[in-house]
């Protein structure tokens, strides 16, 4: 590898929205180690099956909207 040119790799510790730490690397650059995630696989709507709802509650709206009597 070529010397300076690549970013520094170095230990942080990323903190889910839970509350949960995982120690890992990386080349982000985060205040004091820490980065602190807001959205992960226990809070989005991907991951834990509330995207059916809302799917479904759009199809509901799209329905009302197309035959409400005007």
């Amino acid at each position: 590898m070529k010397k300076g040119i690549h970013p520094d790799y170095k230990e942080i510790t990323v903190m889910m929205s839970d509350g949960t730490e995982i120690k890992t690397r990386s080349t982000m650059n985060v205040k004091d180690g820490i980065y602190k995630s807001e959205v992960d696989s226990k809070n989005h709507p991907f991951y834990n099956k509330d995207q059916k709802i809302q799917k479904k509650a759009d199809r509901i709206d799209r329905f009302n909207r197309r035959y409400q009597k005007s």
